[in-house]
C-alpha cells in the first residue's frame, strides 16, 4: 500500500496570491490532515516597496521588495499551516505591458518547457492528489499568471501522473457583491469606461459553469490573517478594511473549475477531493 498522505498542491504567481485565492482551501484542508504544498513561482519584486513606492519610481528597489515579500510568504504560510513552501524564484514579470515583461530572467520570458521541467521535479516528489492553479488567462491578464498555468499544465504533461486538476475562478455573482463591498467601504472606485467594463464583465464565470464550490468559513480568520501578512501590498488594504466578519461573508467560499479527472465525482461538488477519500 502506499502510505503517501493525501496531498494538495498550489501553483502560484507572487507571494500574497496564495492567500487571496485558495487561502481558505489551504487552511481548510491542513486541518483535516492532507498534506498541502504551496509552489510560488516569482519574487515578488514588482510589487510595492516600503510606503508604497512603486515599481520604476525613486527608491524603488527590486530585491529589497523581494526580500521582503519572501518574509511576508513565510508568514503566511505559517498562518495557513501549508506543509511545504517550494519557490521558484523568477523574477516578477509586472503587469501586462510593463516593461519587466521583457526583462530577461523575468517569468513571462522563461521559456515555458523551462518552467515546466522544474515544477514537474516537485510533481514527482510529492504526487499530489489535487492541483490547482489559474485558468489559460490567469484570471484576469496577468503574465505571470498565465505563466503559471502554462508551466503547470506542460509539467502534468511530462509526468504520468493522474490528479485532479482544478483552475480558480470567481462566480459572476460574487464579482458584482464584489463592486457593492468596494462602494460599500469606500474604496476609491471609478467606474470602468465602456472597454474597461467589457473587460471585468469577462472575468470569472456564470454560476452554473462552476464544478466545485468549497465551504471555507470556518477557517476565514486564517486566510483574512495571512492576507494582512502581506500588509507590504496596497492592493491588499482593501480586503482589510471590511474586517474579519465582512470579509469573511464574503471570500468564504472558494469556487473552481474542474480540469482534469480521474474519480468519476459527480459535479458540482463541494470538496476537491470528493472521489478520493
Amino acid at each position: 500500500m502506499n502510505d503517501r498522505p493525501l496531498t494538495l498542491m498550489a501553483v502560484h504567481a507572487h507571494p500574497d496570491d496564495e492567500a487571496t485565492g485558495t487561502g481558505g482551501v489551504l487552511a481548510r484542508y491542513a486541518a483535516e490532515g492532507i498534506r498541502t504544498v504551496l509552489v510560488t513561482c516569482t519574487d515578488g519584486g514588482c510589487g510595492d516597496g516600503p510606503g508604497g513606492v512603486k515599481p520604476g519610481d525613486p527608491g524603488h528597489d527590486p530585491a529589497a521588495v523581494a526580500l521582503m515579500r519572501r518574509q511576508e510568504l513565510e508568514a503566511s504560510c505559517n498562518i495557513l499551516k501549508v506543509s511545504h513552501l517550494e519557490t521558484l524564484g523568477y523574477a516578477d514579470s509586472g503587469m501586462m505591458g510593463w516593461p519587466a515583461n521583457d526583462a530577461p530572467g523575468s517569468f513571462w520570458q522563461t521559456p515555458v518547457e523551462e518552467g515546466a521541467a522544474r515544477l514537474a521535479e516537485l510533481l514527482r516528489r510529492y504526487e499530489p492528489d489535487v492541483v490547482v492553479t489559474y485558468d489559460e488567462n490567469g484570471f484576469y491578464g496577468h503574465p505571470d499568471h498565465i505563466q503559471a498555468n502554462r508551466i503547470t499544465m506542460a509539467a502534468l504533461a511530462m509526468t504520468a501522473q493522474t490528479p485532479k486538476v482544478y483552475w480558480t475562478t470567481a462566480p459572476r455573482s460574487m464579482m458584482q457583491r464584489f463592486g457593492e463591498a468596494m462602494r460599500e467601504f469606500g474604496a476609491d472606485w471609478q467606474e470602468p469606461d465602456p472597454a474597461e467594463a467589457a473587460a471585468l464583465a469577462e472575468i470569472g464565470l456564470p454560476d452554473e459553469d462552476i464544478t466545485t464550490w468549497v465551504d471555507t468559513t470556518e477557517f476565514g480568520g486564517q486566510k483574512f490573517d495571512a492576507l494582512a501578512a502581506h500588509a507590504s501590498q496596497g492592493e491588499n488594504i482593501f480586503f482589510l478594511k471590511m474586517g474579519q466578519k465582512r470579509f469573511t461573508e464574503l471570500m468564504g467560499v472558494e469556487t473552481f473549475v474542474r480540469v482534469q479527472d480521474t474519480t468519476g465525482a459527480a459535479v458540482p461538488e463541494n470538496d476537491l477531493f470528493a472521489g478520493l477519500r
